[in-house]
């Protein structure tokens, strides 16, 4: 059984950085499209970055792009999102997602496994 476990959030300043891990267990995480998407009550899940099985591709959405980064190691199971330069805007509940094979998905529909999140708050 396929799950997934991110740890990392917390409450931080404008312009701190923290760093997200998502942890995947009951399989190779080789085998997975990996996805960090973040969400606020009331409104629609987000994708804020995807990366493919091997980390040779990446996507960022437009709002993060420059300021955050997405890695993996599939070695040790593992998914980070490097965020820098935060801004209060960036407050949202954090969640990884893994889907089995190739591509870069970038839908929430199209993954498979969720985390159960990790709250991000940034004040001003």
């Amino acid at each position: 059984q396929v799950q997934l476990m991110e740890s990392g959030g917390g409450s931080m300043q404008a312009g701190g950085s923290l760093q997200l891990n998502c942890t995947l267990s009951g399989s190779r995480l080789v085998d997975y499209a990996l996805g960090w998407f973040r969400q606020s009550t009331g409104k629609e899940r987000e994708v804020v970055a995807a990366i493919n099985y091997n980390g040779g591709r990446v996507y960022y959405a437009d709002s993060v792009k420059g300021r955050f980064t997405i890695s993996r190691d599939n070695a040790k199971n593992a998914a980070y999102l490097q965020m820098n330069s935060l801004k209060p805007e960036d407050t949202d509940e954090y969640f990884c997602a893994a889907v089995y094979g190739g591509g870069l998905p970038r839908i929430p529909s199209q993954y498979a496994f969720w985390g159960q999140g990790t709250r991000v708050t940034i004040s001003s």
